[in-house]
């Protein structure tokens, strides 16, 4: 995926003449806290709701404020992953994307990279989610894959965290099934470590049975 393919032009660029109290009105309208400024085709800056905190006069134009981000853009072939540490670098709530010469292409705003982000892990799908904890030395994804796959499960989305000064990974398997029980038990037959399960309906089943007859012991 690159970045051009998130490009949306649902919000508008500004000019250097805009004033002041415009880019007020459309940070409100759009719920960004940045705008890209383009003259025809030349991205000139992103301005930040930051840069404005001091500005005494609204109808001064945007051309005349000292901007404080540096270079908030990726060009339009750069990888989305790119794109995703900007926004996070940053803080971004948009991410103008140039193309080789500079020239402004349009923009990439959160909301558009959340509903990508959504589709890549699988969040929309039904299935339940399973954590585990492993060693550096033990992170073989295709054996994971290979526990999953054999109790005919598939493996929708995955991601991998590490932590700073620690051997220790976390691997987050969004699978297409909710009912979990046997794949963990394989999980733990390998020695894995499990250290979390979502939406599994099994252990949701077994909560509901203990809350029944916790209601049914009160009542007698």
């Amino acid at each position: 995926m690159f970045a051009h393919e998130l490009i949306s032009d649902s919000i508008p660029a500004l000019r250097t003449s805009d004033t002041v109290q415009k880019v007020h009105e459309r940070m409100a309208e759009f719920r960004v806290n940045h705008l890209p400024i383009v003259n025809d085709k030349q991205f000139l800056g992103l301005v930040s709701d930051e840069d404005l905190v001091e500005v005494q006069d609204s109808n001064a134009p945007v051309g005349s404020l000292s901007l404080a981000l540096h270079n908030p853009f990726v060009y339009e072939e750069q990888h989305i992953y790119d794109v995703i540490r900007l926004f996070y670098e940053q803080k971004l709530s948009l991410v103008p994307v140039l193309d080789s010469n500079k020239n402004y292409k349009g923009l990439i705003s959160i909301n558009t990279m959340m509903e990508y982000v959504a589709t890549i892990t699988s969040v929309k799908e039904p299935g339940g989610i399973i954590i585990l904890e492993i060693t550096n030395r033990n992170n073989s994804l295709a054996h994971i894959s290979q526990i999953v796959e054999s109790d005919n499960a598939q493996i929708l989305s995955s991601y991998v965290q590490s932590f700073p000064d620690s051997t220790k990974l976390e691997i987050t398997l969004k699978l297409n099934r909710t009912d979990l029980s046997s794949i963990i038990a394989s999980f733990l037959r390998y020695d894995y470590h499990v250290k979390a399960t979502f939406n599994d309906t099994k252990s949701d089943d077994r909560t509901s049975d203990r809350y029944d007859q916790l209601m049914n012991y009160l009542d007698i």
